[in-house]
C-alpha cells in the first residue's frame, strides 16, 4: 500500500554495463560491499510511522531504511554517488555533521544506560504510551535527523573537500568496483576511499570485500587485468538446466541467458525460436525439436563463454555483423597481440515488419543496435565494419 501511493524518486541507476567499463589499464583490483545496505540511512520520525507494520507480535517501526521500499534503491545510490564524486554536503561540512551526530550518539547511549539502571515498568507499552514516552524523552539523534541539516540534499552546501571525486566510478548501489595501474596506486585509491567514506559515515563490509588482488568477482563477473569473464558458478548452474516444461520456465532460462548476453555470440540467432514458444507449444503432441535443438546450443555456447577484452578507448574498433531471416548479431572486437579479440556480442530478434528486409538492410539493422547499446563507448571512434554483404 506505501509503495501504491509513494512518488517515485526521479534518480538515474547505473548500467551494468557501464560500470565493467574503463577497466583496461588497471592490474590490481577491489571489490568493496557496503556494510548494512539500506540499514545504514535513518529514518525520519514521519517515514517511521508511513512505513510502519502489525503483525502477531505486535506494532513496529522501522529505524532504519529497510527493504523493500519503492524509492530504497534510489536513495542508497544517491547516498554513495555523492560520497563518491561530491556533490553536497551538510552545513558547515562533513566534520562538523560527523562530530555533531557523534555527540548526539553519546548523550543518547548515557541516556539509555542510566534508564537500564532503573527498575523497568512491569507490562509491555502500548503504542500510545511508546509515543507518550517518546515525546517525554528527547532523542537527539532523531532531532538532528528530523531537523533542516539532517536533508543535504535539501538544505546542504556545495561539497570542496579535497577527497572528492575519489575515482570518477560509479557503485552498483552497494557494490563498488575499482583498481590501479599498480599496487601501490591501488593502494592510494582504496585509502582515499575508505577516508571519504568515514567522512560521511559509510562502513565496508570486511568480510564481503576483496582488497588489492589480482582477480575480484564483481555483479557476477569476474574481473581481471586480461578481460571480464562470467562467473563460473552462475555458469555452470544455468548449463545444469533442463529443458522447462512450461512458458514460465523458459522464461527463467531465457533471463538467465540474457544477463550475460555480451559473452554469448548469436544469442538471438539460436533463442529466437525459443522467445516464440507459447504455453500451449510445450504439450506432448508438440514437436519441439527445434527448440531443443537451439537450448542445447545455447546451453554449449554458456559453458563455452570467452574471456572478453576490456574496451580500450585508445585502439581501433572493428564490427562484424551477421543477419538471417529471423535475427541480428554483431561482435565488437579490438586488436590485441595482433589479433582481433572479442570485446562484447550484441544482437537481438528481428520484428515482423523487418523480416522482408533485404540482407544488407538487416546487417545495418544490426550495426545500428550497436552503436546504439555502446554508444557510449563508440561516440566519436573510427569503426572498421565486416559485412557479408554489400553496405
Amino acid at each position: 500500500m506505501v509503495n501504491a501511493i509513494t512518488v517515485a524518486l526521479e534518480y538515474a541507476m547505473p548500467l551494468v554495463d557501464d560500470l565493467l567499463t574503463e577497466l583496461e589499464s588497471y592490474l590490481w583490483f577491489c571489490s568493496l560491499d557496503a556494510a548494512s545496505g539500506f540499514w545504514a540511512v535513518m529514518m525520519t520520525s514521519r517515514a517511521r510511522r508511513i512505513s510502519a507494520f502489525v503483525c502477531a507480535l505486535g506494532h513496529f517501526e522501522w529505524l532504519r531504511m529497510p527493504f523493500g521500499l519503492k524509492n530504497a534503491p534510489m536513495i542508497y545510490q544517491r547516498l554513495i554517488d555523492n560520497a563518491l564524486w561530491g556533490f553536497v554536503q551538510p552545513k558547515g561540512g562533513w566534520t562538523v555533521f560527523a562530530e555533531r551526530m557523534r555527540s548526539a550518539e553519546a548523550a543518547m547511549t548515557a541516556h539509555r544506560s542510566r534508564n537500564s539502571a532503573m527498575p523497568e515498568r512491569p507490562g509491555v507499552l502500548t503504542k500510545f504510551e511508546a509515543d507518550y514516552s517518546a515525546l517525554a524523552t528527547s532523542d537527539p539523534v532523531q532531532a538532528l535527523v528530523n531537523g533542516p541539516d539532517g536533508d543535504m540534499f535539501a538544505s546542504g552546501e556545495s561539497d570542496e573537500s579535497s577527497h572528492v571525486p575519489v575515482f570518477g566510478r560509479r557503485s552498483f548501489v552497494d557494490d563498488i568496483c575499482f583498481g590501479g595501474v599498480d599496487f601501490d596506486d591501488c593502494l592510494e585509491t582504496l585509502d582515499r576511499l575508505l577516508t571519504r567514506f568515514a567522512e560521511c559515515r559509510i562502513s565496508v563490509s570486511f568480510t564481503k570485500s576483496i582488497f588489492v588482488q589480482p582477480k575480484v568477482d564483481f555483479l557476477s563477473h569476474v574481473i581481471t587485468p586480461e578481460g571480464i569473464a562470467a562467473d563460473p558458478k552462475k555458469l555452470a548452474a544455468i548449463a545444469e538446466i533442463p529443458f522447462p516444461k512450461n512458458k514460465k520456465g523458459m522464461q527463467a532460462f531465457l533471463g538467465a541467458l540474457n544477463y550475460y548476453n555480451r559473452f554469448i555470440q548469436n544469442l538471438a540467432v539460436h533463442g529466437a525460436v525459443l522467445y516464440q514458444l507459447k504455453e500451449d507449444d510445450f504439450g506432448s503432441s508438440t514437436d519441439l525439436s527445434a527448440a531443443q535443438a537451439s537450448f542445447a546450443e545455447l546451453k554449449r555456447k554458456v559453458i563455452e563463454a570467452p574471456i572478453l577484452r576490456h574496451f580500450d578507448s585508445v585502439k581501433d574498433v572493428h564490427v562484424m555483423l551477421f543477419a538471417n531471416e529471423w535475427a541480428l548479431s554483431s561482435t565488437l572486437m579490438q586488436l590485441h597481440d595482433d589479433r582481433l579479440h572479442p570485446v562484447r556480442f550484441c544482437g537481438r530478434v528481428l520484428k515482423d515488419n523487418e523480416v522482408n528486409y533485404l540482407p544488407a538492410e538487416k546487417e545495418v539493422l544490426a550495426l545500428l543496435q550497436l552503436l546504439k547499446v555502446c554508444y557510449t563507448l563508440l561516440v566519436g571512434k573510427t569503426i572498421h565494419v565486416y559485412t557479408r554483404f554489400s553496405t
